[in-house]
């Protein structure tokens, strides 16, 4: 068995590592610090499976995984520091097999890597209720981003964390003209209508690394 490991705290590294060669001690555990380093990893495959931290030096939220999913057909855990309503459900709507929180990957991280490596998918109870309502039309969005679709949730990341216009349009490959009719929906849909506004409120709702 081979896995990857795409995340730039050693402690964190070191100690996914121990965890997963005493349950599988045959094992091949790859670490990667950045994004950049772990795609090159992934081209050189196969692996069976890739650990994919959302804040690194190079990506942070939703772009390491988007850009993984288009290098490699392989399945993707994200292990992250954010909670679930940051990110779970996005990343999953992005290709991702599973999400567990560092918090808990003592106790979740073994069984959703075997769920994964059996070939299905991994999910906290809690989230996979809220899944099943969302899809049954009975849980309305708790929080005003989870209204969002995905690019207008790409969007308010991007100006959250500074982006002009310009540069969303390039790092999306869209018009000038569609990212501003995605910021238009985001501020109908969120209220949130300055750089600022949206900036605080991805930073109050985890959705972005604490500066």
């Amino acid at each position: 068995m081979r896995i990857l490991m795409i995340e730039d705290h050693p402690v964190m590294r070191f100690g996914v590592r121990q965890l997963v060669q005493q349950h599988w001690p045959d094992c091949d555990f790859v670490e990667a610090q950045t994004l950049h380093a772990g795609l090159e990893r992934v081209r050189e495959g196969p692996w069976d499976l890739v650990l994919l931290d959302l804040s690194l030096p190079d990506a942070s939220g939703m772009e390491g995984l988007m850009k993984l999913r288009r290098t490699a057909s392989v399945p993707v855990l994200v292990l992250s520091m954010h909670n679930e309503s940051a990110y779970a459900t996005r990343a999953l709507q992005a290709g991702a097999s599973g999400y567990v929180t560092k918090e808990h990957a003592t106790t979740e991280l073994l069984t959703a890597i075997d769920r994964i490596l059996q070939g299905g998918r991994y999910v906290t109870s809690t989230l996979a209720e809220r899944l099943a309502g969302l899809l049954a039309g009975e849980a309305p969005p708790g929080l005003p981003h989870e209204a969002l679709s995905a690019q207008e949730y790409r969007v308010l990341l991007l100006v959250a964390t500074g982006k002009a216009t310009g540069e969303i349009a390039s790092t999306m490959h869209l018009s000038v003209k569609t990212v501003g009719t995605y910021r238009a929906r985001i501020i109908e849909k969120t209220g949130l209508g300055t750089t600022a506004e949206m900036a605080r409120y991805c930073l109050q709702h985890g959705l972005l690394p604490q500066p």
